[in-house]
């Protein structure tokens, strides 16, 4: 006899699982329940939509040839059948039935299910805010939301906007608007945008919106939404000062969408995700999950996360899917925690940990190396990367990367993520064999050279400091000797002004005599990107000096203001 499957929800893990049930199964029925308009939408495109890299909603719902993703797709190319403006009231499980709704008739039916699957998504926190009900105040989660918001940007007819929140989809969204013209602040609650990074890459990534004309406010939340006549007017923040604005939206995060299954008795994790075991299987052994509904498990630190990317659903998708058709026999381990996300010119991802979250996780002895280089030889038109790379001191076990700069800094997140996922340690790293010529990458392509500097100080062979760390030093009074290694002409155009002797590489030799005389005095060494910074250290160690440390990233990460 054949097999009912019926899939819950319609965006990304949905119609994977169905899709994928399809293939596996010919004879089978499926049965597929949309809540919204719109089938497989392509929600990760939305900002993009909204800033006129595209103009077209419907590629957003379109395969690769242009054809609709809509019901009548799904029966005649799939033979599976999609209820769209259909919502699932509640799951009996013991007779196997889902009872859903019509929403525009209001019609009730049950549906008899062998498999269920739930693939109902997250859903924007919205918080409970005064004002928070005000005429132009948006997410950017649907299909109507992205339309509304590129209304505003093609009728002109927002003017000041403010985000709320300094995540992905925030600081994508706000790229939008501002090349749309649209004068725009960013709002975060904690002390830097995209969490996902340490403050001082984040910092680099402020730096640039703000080169771009955007304004960013963070360690302030707002408070309160100001309006007249029903309209936004302005926002007001938790130091009391008011910014005016016409339109705000809340990007502060999702929270999944699992009221269906706590209601259904299923077992649902602190992350209020739905709980599925490495097979995706939830406390019903009938009922599967996937998508931003559940929780998974991260791979580093072995705890259970909420996880809501695209990627991830699409994979947990097919997964279900030779499960509920194959019996248990596929598995979905977890998780590293790999984004990315475009900012104007500049790229930033990471994959694994960042230095804040494994220390928060509890890691000790953390090792971490900043590395700044072109992405590839200057006469191929080099772009700056600057890399972070975090590491277990006691064992060398590789925890964590990140990126920011102009350079291709996806290729070099995709080959961290698969040293993580590898369980890489340093020194499996050091001497990769990566695909090398001169358009694509240095002859050391800059993931390994970062590699390199942090076997440099796991083996003692150079010490690093952070600029946050020689910024708090220079703050409290107790700067170190600070050695500027460019050429004059290189400091004439750029100058940190932190109280920075030059003295050229080439001449370091012959001008020793200016530095400290006690060769235990503190020593810092940098240039542009600190590769002559790390030369230098090398030749004063030689020449007896025992206290000399490198300004990791150099100028390029240097994410304070410079004097010049």
């Amino acid at each position: 006899m054949a097999q009912k499957y019926v899939v819950i929800g319609g965006s990304a893990a949905g119609p994977k699982v169905a899709s994928k049930i399809r293939r596996l199964d010919e004879q089978a029925e499926i049965i597929m329940i949309q809540k919204g308009k719109y089938l497989s939408m392509a929600s990760c495109g939305y900002p993009y939509f909204v800033g006129g890299v595209f103009d077209d909603p419907g590629a957003l719902i379109a395969t690769p040839t242009g054809v609709a993703r809509d019901p009548q797709f799904f029966s005649k190319v799939k033979n599976i059948t999609a209820l769209i403006e259909t919502e699932a009231m509640s799951i009996d499980r013991t007779g196997k039935k889902l009872l859903v709704k019509n929403i525009p008739t209001g019609k009730e039916e049950e549906i008899s299910y062998d498999k269920l699957v739930i693939a109902t998504g997250a859903s924007p926190v919205v918080p409970p805010i005064p004002g928070i009900d005000l005429d132009g105040i948006h997410t950017l989660q649907s299909m109507e939301d992205a339309v509304t918001l590129k209304d505003l940007v093609v009728s002109k007819k927002a003017k000041k906007a403010v985000i709320v929140g300094g995540g992905l989809i925030g600081i994508e969204t706000c790229e939008a608007f501002q090349l749309a013209g649209i004068d725009t602040t960013v709002i975060e609650m904690q002390d830097q945008i995209l969490p996902f990074l340490d403050w001082e890459m984040a910092k680099l990534v402020e730096n640039h919106m703000c080169s771009k004309g955007v304004s960013v406010i963070t360690g302030k939340g707002v408070t309160k939404f100001l309006g007249e006549n029903g309209k936004l007017k302005g926002v007001e923040i938790s130091s009391g000062e008011v910014i005016s604005c016409d339109n705000a939206v809340i990007s502060i995060g999702v929270k999944p969408n699992s009221s269906l299954a706590l209601n259904a008795g299923l077992k649902v994790g602190d992350s209020k995700g739905i709980q599925v075991n490495r097979f995706m299987q939830t406390s019903d052994p009938f009922i599967y999950a996937a998508g931003d509904c559940t929780e998974v498990t991260n791979l580093i630190t072995h705890n259970k996360q909420h996880f809501p990317m695209g990627d991830a659903a699409n994979l947990q998708g097919r997964v279900v899917a030779q499960n509920v058709v194959r019996g248990n026999s596929e598995e979905y381990n977890g998780v590293i925690g790999t984004g990315i996300c475009k900012v104007f010119d500049f790229t930033a991802g990471s994959t694994g940990l960042s230095q804040k979250i494994a220390e928060r996780e509890g890691f000790q002895n953390i090792i971490t190396a900043v590395h700044a280089a072109p992405d590839k030889p200057g006469f191929m038109g080099a772009s700056p990367l600057i890399i972070k790379l975090i590491a277990a001191k006691s064992t060398g076990r590789f925890l964590g990367m990140q990126a920011v700069g102009t350079g291709d800094v996806s290729k070099r997140v995709a080959m961290a993520a698969m040293a993580l996922h590898g369980r890489l340690c340093i020194s499996e790293m050091v001497n990769l064999d990566l695909p090398y010529a001169p358009p694509f990458s240095p002859a050391i392509d800059n993931f390994i050279a970062a590699v390199h500097l942090l076997e440099n100080k796991w083996q003692h062979q150079m010490n690093g400091i952070s600029p946050v760390e020689l910024k708090a030093k220079i703050d409290s009074g107790k700067a170190p000797f600070i050695l500027d290694l460019r050429g004059p002409d290189e400091f004439e155009q750029m100058e940190l002004g932190i109280g920075e002797v030059l003295i050229p590489l080439g001449a370091l030799r012959s001008n020793l005599s200016k530095l400290p005389q006690n060769k235990d005095a503190e020593i810092v060494t940098y240039c542009k990107i600190s590769l002559r910074g790390y030369e230098a250290s090398c030749i004063l160690r030689a020449h007896g000096y025992t206290n000399v440390s490198v300004l990791e990233g150099g100028i390029a990460a240097w994410p304070y203001p410079r004097k010049k």
